[in-house]
């Protein structure tokens, strides 16, 4: 078992206070977006034995069990973080594993480098991902039905936006979805630019449902993810509450402290609220338009103490354990890799005392019990 260090990513939209609050360090005065934990070559965890992607190339049986390496092959499956926004990140949504395949094999034909900026596939993965909120977490997430969204276009009193508002009452309801995005995402730059400053203006006065798009707009003045947001769900999350994004769902993070998991993937297609490339016919291709609500993962505590949060892919699994003080210790013992990850209070892990924000990789089969007081997250596979 190993003490992880691991890196903290300074992405433009990251806090600069909530990571060092969590992690009982001085702020710097910078965004710290992202905490990694996991062998993403991006950006690998170090342990005492060398850095975590060295460790599982060069005996993945060993660190990832035999189960795991075979369904998986020889990389840890998922990317474990802590992530920490203080404005929104980008409009996106991410492919599902045939369009991460094709996709990334149609960019190598063709020779674009792996970090040009109008690169959109980065590897031949999908990337599911999930958050569970650590603090109050706000976001966007997942078409509202195309009714809903037209009464708030309309509620702003914005006259370029009336075509919009009329295109999402027509039938079927994601075909109307599909042309309005389009449409957006489409149109002059300097008449969006205008259009997105007056429904801004008007968000703000009108407050209440409306202002967190005067929220984006002050962040992304002029751009079209503004609008395309008020197509979305708009979702808070309490502590303890996660929320899961499959293949195709539009999203944004907009702030909050909380935990994400993800299968280890760079890939992702922006929609808006970004400065960075947009590639709308290959965005068309891949977003999913079908409305519908979100669904709150809320976990059950099992026997052992174990909360897990269901999902449907097998890439990872995500579990907390809050233990109060005088708790039994608890076997986690398995037979896949595994992540512990403290957020709360002083547990240990074996013989590893952890603070809030620090973490331990397990390899599969090693021996490993839970103590001690304190909020644990559990990340490992489906094997």
């Amino acid at each position: 078992m190993d003490r992880l260090v691991n890196t903290v990513r300074p992405y433009a939209w990251g806090s600069t206070t909530a990571l060092p609050e969590l992690l009982g360090t001085a702020p710097t005065g910078e965004p710290q977006a992202e905490l990694w934990m996991g062998a993403h070559p991006g950006g690998p965890s170090l342990t005492p034995r060398g850095p975590l992607d060295e460790l599982i190339e060069a005996d993945p049986v060993r660190e990832l069990g035999a189960a795991a390496e075979a369904k998986f092959g020889p990389r840890l499956p998922f990317l474990l973080k802590i992530l920490a926004a203080g404005a929104p990140l980008s409009l996106q949504v991410h492919p599902d594993l045939d369009q991460a395949r094709a996709g990334y094999a149609a960019e190598e034909a063709a020779g674009i480098p792996l970090d040009a900026p109008h690169r959109t596939y980065r590897d031949a993965n999908h990337k599911p991902e999930m958050i569970c909120a650590l603090t109050p977490f706000e976001g966007f997430c997942g078409f509202r039905a195309p009714a809903d969204a037209a009464d708030t276009l309309a509620a702003l009193g914005v006259d370029s936006l009336k075509p919009y508002a009329d295109l999402l009452l027509a039938h079927p309801e994601d075909a109307a979805l599909r042309e309005v995005l389009t449409a957006l995402l489409t149109a002059d730059p300097a008449e969006m630019a205008g259009t997105v400053t007056e429904a801004a203006e008007a968000a703000a006065r009108l407050g209440g449902a409306h202002a967190p798009y005067a929220v984006l707009a002050h962040h992304f003045p002029r751009d079209p993810g503004v609008i395309a947001a008020m197509l979305l769900h708009h979702i808070r999350l309490q502590p303890g509450e996660a929320l899961y994004l499959g293949a195709g769902v539009p999203h944004a993070y907009v702030s909050g402290l909380g935990v994400e998991i993800m299968a280890n993937s760079d890939n992702v297609l922006r929609c808006g609220l970004t400065p960075k490339h947009v590639d709308v016919p290959e965005l068309l291709r891949i977003v999913r338009f079908d409305p519908a609500e979100p669904a709150v993962l809320r976990p059950e505590a099992s026997p052992t103490g174990e909360e897990v949060y269901e999902t449907p892919i097998d890439e990872f699994r995500l579990s907390r354990f809050v233990r109060p003080e005088g708790a039994a210790p608890t076997d986690l013992t398995t037979g896949t890799p595994q992540i512990l990850l403290a957020t709360a209070g002083r547990p240990t892990a074996g013989a590893i005392a952890l603070t809030p924000g620090e973490s331990v990789f397990v390899p599969a089969g090693e021996g490993v019990e839970l103590s001690g007081a304190g909020t644990v997250f559990r990340a490992t596979v489906v094997a």
